[in-house]
């Protein structure tokens, strides 16, 4: 089954609306059941307490208060064209994402990765929720079909932070300044929330030769 690498932090709106549309792009071109998504850290805030902080506090001192009053409307009305019901007003704190990374990480080796990232998106951005509280984390482990008690091991393992900060390392070495972030498996390097059109341009080949073999 072909891949397709995200970089990705799961309190970045535009990594929310790039999932949206390569989705949109995927089903247009049946490709939804042979693409296999991955989904690889990238944490905005590194540096981030683990208690994370007051959101109007942090996008204050990271834009100017009314700077990111515009830049909440914006994202709604972008999201609203791509059905996101972005909920910032209920949005109290700004987590530190570390955790939400392991707990994908350990997802995607139980086959579940999908389902976990699309469920701390959801949770953070339309349901205003922590997702660095680990009473969250719990419940998105439990929604997304993971072993309870595995999960909640996973989120205090010393080796697999290890691996999310090596894999996040090795996103500063190979240039990746920001995200999305995608990699096809060709090699082909994709930055920034593309559209649903660009990206059915960019799979094109993937679903022609996914024709030929189903007429072989």
């Amino acid at each position: 089954m072909p891949k397709l690498f995200v970089f990705s932090d799961v309190i970045c709106p535009w990594c929310y609306l790039g999932k949206r549309r390569l989705e949109q792009a995927l089903d247009t071109l049946a490709l939804s059941d042979t693409v296999s998504v991955q989904w690889l850290p990238f944490e905005l805030n590194p540096d981030m307490p683990p208690e994370g902080m007051p959101r109007a506090e942090y996008r204050a001192r990271k834009f100017g208060a009314a700077r990111a009053t515009e830049l909440d409307a914006h994202m709604e009305a972008l999201g609203q064209e791509e059905g996101v019901a972005f909920a910032f007003d209920r949005m109290e704190r700004t987590p530190s994402t570390r955790r939400a990374h392991m707990l994908i990480a350990h997802a995607g080796r139980r086959g579940r990765g999908e389902a976990v990232v699309e469920a701390l998106f959801r949770t953070y951005f339309e349901e205003g929720r922590d997702v660095g509280d680990v009473a969250v984390l719990r419940e998105i482990a439990r929604a997304g079909g993971l072993d309870e008690t595995e999960a909640m091991a996973a989120l205090e393992s010393p080796e697999l932070e290890a691996e999310v900060v090596a894999l996040e390392r090795r996103a500063a070495e190979i240039g990746i300044g920001g995200v999305p972030f995608f990699v096809l498996e060709d090699g082909r390097a994709v930055s920034g929330a593309q559209s649903s059109e660009t990206w059915r341009e960019l799979l094109a080949p993937m679903a022609a030769l996914k024709r030929t073999d189903a007429g072989a």
